[in-house]
């Protein structure tokens, strides 16, 4: 997938704890992922994740070449994590790009 002149093929996803209508407790994502582990489809690896302190939020790297992947693994999710997908690059990536500009 190419944006603003970049390759993208990784994806920073912000799970938002687990979403309104779980009262935002993180327990039922730990009991799913410990039940089922992740879910995702081939053709999407997983690279890394953080969480916050507070488990409200789950900050995942991903990587595909098919971001439709990424809305096929969040179906297995949605009904207790909301999602936000972003494309992203490394900043090396971004600092080429952007260096003819300056």
């Amino acid at each position: 997938m190419f944006r603003n002149g970049l390759c993208v093929s990784a994806f920073l996803i912000t799970l938002a704890g687990c979403n309104a209508q779980q009262n935002r407790d993180p327990l039922p994502v730990y009991r799913r992922y410990r039940e089922r582990v992740r879910m995702a489809p081939e053709g999407v690896q997983y690279l890394s994740s953080w969480v916050d302190d507070k488990f409200e939020r789950c900050f995942q790297l991903m990587e595909t070449d098919d971001r439709a992947l990424l809305d096929q693994w969040s179906t297995n999710w949605r009904d207790i994590v909301d999602f936000e997908i972003v494309p992203v690059v490394t900043s090396t990536e971004a600092a080429r790009t952007i260096a003819p500009r300056l």
